[in-house]
């Protein structure tokens, strides 16, 4: 996947290539930034870039519907909802006689090379255009539009597409551009839901889009913890009915005061029958009696601005989109670019096209099992975690271990830690182990601040922010007498640890402490939860995501505020530590002109450097600047310095704000991405533990003994793949006086930030995305996009 050969974008020249981007079918949030990255990027690499206006519409209708794009007219479009520059249905589009003219008007203005930005009808489309290409050449000489010069100088099309569809129902990438925020969309409606429900003990059935794939549906009911979901790709077996209103019936016996059923859009039965919102809901009435009301989301889930993962993975993808149509040559493939893990790569349009076509092809013969497994491993995960999450199993179903496990937090709060903790203990709960929540962290374990926790107690926790169970930063090195003590009186025979790099030192002191206290040869298992994401043994954290998401919209909305001022700077402080990942990446997402961080050491000179930019900036009629800090990038360079420095430099060209951020970087209710990975990572580390109890379990002694190394361990996300680390084996990793990873993968997106707000930069694209050849099968996901 990664090329073997380091190459430099100075090596890469779009000089004398023209590229034209559009966007097609329905709009996503994303596609804006998308777009601004393919313009910035084609013009950094020396090309000309044209934007064509309304879709295929505009590449057939020519004239002012394809302009070309400057630097400063995609300036203002990261923040902004749908596609600035149109999107429309084509029906001339899908005759050769509309793709002739298509085909005439890119050829007057010399353009060879497409960007399109939309689902699989649109890019299929763009192929069939690649396809007969020449062939529209040819006719366009005979009818002596075009000379046999320009036919043989503009001789191959080269396309690229990227996938804008909020369904996310195409085969081949984790997630599509407009999904994660189109999932923001319904959790912010669910949330509120809540609160009318529980203040009248309703039921609510909600309707969201997804009439062929039932992404959004699956994953906003994992959530919000909703009781039932209806999906298209494995529809109720017959009876569900009853089987959906007896849950419904316990939940309240239990004392739930509101139920929430999601329905896909097209949800159907078996039989291949529609099963609508409002069926669901006379069938609650009908049979319950409760008191049920229907709202349908409809386009409200494709509107808004686009979430900070959106802003950050159309940005990759318009860069590597560019990148491709560089490098492409008359026999290259048309390619899509594609998320895999935390990678950019470029895969074979084609098949991508038809294995997400031979999903709908599965459903329409009623394999529904098929259909699941051909959505991928992602799909697959979620709709397991959500049956193993919502689906209580009688008391005497349940397995029976006799072993006691107890989940506390660690460190600073993080949003998406009660998800974990929710998942954790129903998870416990079905594999027949005895729960309890430790209050307050190892300080309120040595305190003897242990309960038991049950099934109910954790109900409507995914979506609240902060940690209910309290969380302290006291490490247990201190205490470490007591807390053995506590671990014989409640006999717990595991442990689960969820918080940042408090927890992995305390993970670290507990090994240690092994060797003097048999109380701590249990297993020992640790979830990343912070907003810093500066935990070794994994690419992110719990918390990150919903941090940058405060981060993005505060920026947003300070840089609106500048809106009606003349020329202003704003000077951005962000929390993290030592660890750069929250200023970087929400600098990208935000589209900063500069991030100061400690990894990348800066000096007076940067600073002027920056200064003079931002001048220059000014001058071209963008109107202010964006300059974020991370609190611990350098200690004599201060945020008040360098605010004061900018004042100076800038007089009589710009004037400078300042913001510190601070702790609501902390708060606020959980992002969908952050409740999915805490409850999918939760599940995942507690079948492990199950699992190591029982290698562990002396029967001759009657006891749990486990002391090595891969007994306590960090579950962490890499690449495409969720791993069990021995921390231990992460100590060579970890940079302790900093409390920072040694090496941070996501430092190789600093250089995108820097292209996309004009500097000049070098940038190592070895892990840029190589052409790969797709089987008949989804390409391995990552767990940590699989978690939205």
């Amino acid at each position: 996947m990664a090329q073997t050969d380091k190459k430099f974008f100075e090596n890469l020249t779009g000089a004398g290539k023209a590229i034209a981007v559009l966007t097609s079918g329905g709009d996503a949030q994303g596609m804006n930034a998308a777009v601004r990255a393919v313009v910035r990027m084609g013009i950094y690499v020396g090309a000309k870039v044209y934007f064509v206006h309304e879709g295929y519409q505009g590449m057939v209708d020519g004239g002012d519907n394809i302009k070309e794009a400057t630097w400063e007219s995609v300036s203002s479009m990261l923040q902004m909802g749908g596609t600035v520059i149109g999107s429309a249905r084509c029906k001339d589009f899908r005759t050769r006689e509309g793709r002739l003219k298509a085909a005439h008007n890119l050829v007057q203005r010399g353009i060879t090379n497409l960007c399109v930005i939309g689902g699989d009808g649109s890019l299929t489309g763009a192929n069939l255009f690649r396809e007969e290409w020449s062939g529209l050449l040819a006719e366009l000489v005979q009818q002596g539009l075009i000379d046999e010069e320009a036919s043989q100088k503009y001789s191959a099309l080269h396309i690229v597409g990227m996938v804008g569809s909020i369904d996310n129902d195409f085969c081949g990438t984790d997630m599509t551009i407009g999904t994660d925020s189109a999932l923001h969309r319904i959790i912010e409606v669910v949330d509120a839901i809540m609160t009318t429900a529980q203040s009248h003990q309703r039921t609510f059935v909600l309707e969201v889009m997804g009439r062929h794939c039932g992404y959004l549906a699956l994953v906003s009911a994992l959530a919000c913890g909703a009781d039932w979901v209806l999906i298209p790709e494995m529809p109720p077996e017959d009876g569900w009915e009853e089987k959906m209103c007896q849950k419904l019936s316990a939940t309240r016996s239990r004392g739930s005061r509101l139920n929430i059923i999601i329905v896909a859009e097209g949800a159907i039965d078996r039989h291949g029958k529609a099963i609508t919102s409002s069926i669901v809901k006379d069938l609650v009435v009908q049979r319950l009696g409760f008191d049920t009301r229907v709202t349908i989301l409809g386009h409200v889930q494709r509107g808004g601005t686009p979430s900070a993962f959106d802003r950050i993975l159309a940005s990759r993808m318009g860069v590597e989109a560019v990148l491709a149509l560089l490098e492409t040559t008359a026999n290259t493939a048309a390619c899509v670019v594609s998320l895999c893990g935390n990678q950019s790569v470029r895969l074979p349009l084609m098949e991508c096209v038809q294995m997400t076509q031979e999903v709908q092809k599965a459903m329409d013969g009623k394999r529904f099992e098929e259909a699941v497994r051909l959505r991928g491993r992602s799909f697959e995960n979620n709709l397991k975690t959500y049956k193993l999450l919502a689906h209580r199993k009688p008391e005497s179903e349940l397995p029976h271990s006799n072993f006691n496990v107890a989940v506390l937090n660690v460190g600073a709060p993080a949003a998406g830690m009660n998800a974990a903790v929710r998942s954790a203990v129903r998870v416990g709960i079905s594999e027949g182990h005895k729960m309890f929540a430790v209050s307050d962290g190892f300080e309120g374990f040595y305190k003897g601040q242990i309960k038991e926790i049950k099934w109910a107690d954790v109900g409507g926790w995914t979506g609240q922010g902060g940690s209910l169970l309290g969380t302290k930063r006291t490490l247990p090195a201190k205490h470490i007498d007591k807390i053995a003590e506590q671990m014989r009186k409640y006999n717990i025979n595991a442990l689960l640890m969820i918080g940042g790099f408090e927890a992995l030192e305390c993970l670290l002191q507990l090994c240690e402490a092994r060797s003097s206290y048999e109380e701590f040869c249990v297993p020992l298992c640790m979830l990343p939860a912070t907003i810093s994401n500066n935990v070794p043994g994994t690419d992110l954290s719990i918390g990150a995501d919903t941090a940058l998401n405060a981060i993005v919209e505060t920026c947003d909305r300070i840089k609106q505020s500048a809106s009606g001022t003349k020329r202003r700077v704003f000077i951005i402080e962000t929390m993290g530590g030592y660890c750069g990942y929250l200023a970087s990446v929400g600098g990208l997402a935000a589209g900063a002109d500069a991030a100061y961080i400690f990894e990348e050491p800066f000096d007076i000179r940067d600073l002027q450097s920056n200064v003079e930019h931002l001048t220059e900036k000014m001058k071209t009629g963008i109107q202010r600047g964006l300059v974020l800090r991370n609190e611990n990038s350098n200690e004599n360079y201060t945020t008040d310095f360098i605010y004061q420095l900018y004042s100076e430099e800038g007089r009589g060209v710009f004037d400078c704000r300042k913001n510190v951020l601070g702790h609501m970087q902390q708060g606020g209710a959980p992002s969908p991405f952050d409740r999915n990975f805490g409850t999918k990572i939760a599940a995942k580390a507690m079948q492990w533990i199950t699992k190591k109890l029982n290698e562990s379990y002396r029967k001759d002694e009657g006891r749990v003994f486990a002391n090595t190394e891969d007994s306590a361990c960090l579950l962490g996300m890499r690449r495409r793949a969720m791993v069990f680390q021995p921390v231990v084996q992460l100590k060579d990793e970890t940079d302790f006086v900093h409390r920072i990873p040694k090496e941070q993968w996501w430092l190789k997106l600093r250089p995108l930030m820097k292209i996309l707000a004009k500097y000049k930069t070098s940038y190592d694209i070895s892990d840029s995305g190589q052409l790969e050849h797709v089987v008949l099968r989804r390409p391995k996901e990552s767990e940590a996009m699989a978690a939205i």
